[in-house]
């Protein structure tokens, strides 16, 4: 089942961590994807058992390498053939980091330039993290 002359950038976008193959290119490229604390170039050949962080919007997530499919695959089988180490606590941060804090009662209507203005500083200042 080992078919491992692939290209990290190809891996990545085969089991679904990036929607397109240019998306993982250019995250390989912009340093948002690691081996050991080092950027990985896009044309890295994957190996077993290696580690690599991604990092996915506000998510820095872990994966070790089980194998590499032969194509795209399925959301079903992605577990086949990568590790997901990501801990709790860090899918709990950006659980916390997408909750809204601009509720509003119902009826009563659009924010006013003010509020639009104060939600937005609100919103860049817990982001910034």
């Amino acid at each position: 089942m080992e078919n491992l002359n692939v290209r990290v950038d190809k891996w990545l976008w085969m089991v679904r961590l990036f929607k397109t193959r240019s998306m993982a290119t250019d995250a390989c490229n912009a340093g948002k994807v690691k081996m050991n604390g080092v950027n990985v170039k896009p044309s890295k050949m994957v190996k077993t058992e290696e580690c690599y962080h991604v990092r996915l919007d506000q998510l820095e997530k872990v994966v070790q390498v089980i194998d590499t499919p032969k194509s795209r695959v399925g959301a079903a089988l992605v577990p086949q053939y990568y590790t997901d180490l990501t801990s709790p606590e860090e899918y709990e941060r950006v659980k916390q980091l997408r909750t809204k804090f601009e509720f509003r009662e119902h009826g009563a209507g659009r924010p006013t330039k003010r509020d639009r203005r104060q939600i937005d500083y609100l919103k860049e200042y817990y982001n910034e993290d």
